[in-house]
């Protein structure tokens, strides 16, 4: 999710709720105590130089229990980062602590704010040697592609 689509969307809620990928829920007094932008700048395993830039929320679950933040001030504060950080429209990487910092793409169900949960890859896949990955075959079951016993192949 980008940030204008964020930017859309809070006006038309109550409540700002975010879910995690697996249905359960952060805290409903968390705070977002960081926006900000986070770039970069690598080489991949195949040599190309990379620049990535996001646009970066970080929750807190903090021991405030009375606290709740309302979409009209997360878009305060969203308004202040672009002033004060000069912050373009990019993709939202949200951080939020699980046994370590966790980091998520952010998206919308309709109802509430979903963390997806982020994945690593190899993104010089045609570089970095490493095989495609093969079809597996059950050789108990004959298909058109095997020999049979009978098939005259062998």
């Amino acid at each position: 999710m980008k940030l204008s689509e964020i930017k859309e969307i809070l006006p038309t809620l109550d409540n700002v709720e975010f879910q995690l990928e697996n249905g359960t829920f952060v805290p409903e007094h968390f705070h977002i105590t960081e926006v900000g932008i986070i770039t970069k700048h690598f080489i991949d395993c195949g040599g190309t130089i990379r620049n990535e830039k996001v646009v970066n929320f970080q929750l807190w679950n903090a021991n405030d229990f009375e606290h709740r933040l309302k979409p009209t001030k997360l878009l305060n504060i969203i308004k202040l980062s672009e002033e004060k950080l000069g912050i373009d429209d990019a993709e939202i990487e949200v951080e939020y602590q699980s046994e370590t910092i966790g980091k998520y793409d952010l998206d919308f169900n309709g109802n509430h704010f979903v963390l997806n949960n982020k994945q690593t890859a190899c993104l010089a896949s045609d570089a970095c040697g490493i095989p495609a990955e093969k079809q597996k075959v059950k050789l108990s079951e004959p298909n058109s592609a095997c020999c049979t016993p009978d098939s005259g192949c062998c």
